[in-house]
């Protein structure tokens, strides 16, 4: 049986020449970090903007985080 290992390249932007990159033992802990990653990047958003944030734009947050997410199998 193989031990899989878990990379998670989650960039700032599509164009983020160096993006944060981490190495996970276990899958759930690859999907905690990932969720405490988005909702830290979410809610920076959310308090930084100049304007009322609805629950559309919310979603959108999220999804545009999740977009920036790339986890392999190694």
């Amino acid at each position: 049986m193989r031990d899989l290992k878990y990379k998670v390249t989650y960039a700032i932007d599509s164009m983020d020449n160096n993006p944060t990159i981490k190495h996970f033992d276990c899958f759930s802990e690859a999907e905690d970090w990932i969720a405490e990653e988005v909702e830290s990047r979410v809610s920076f958003q959310v308090a930084h903007s100049p304007y009322r944030v609805t629950e559309d734009d919310l979603d959108n947050l999220y999804t545009a985080e999740y977009q920036l997410v790339k986890v392999e199998e190694h």
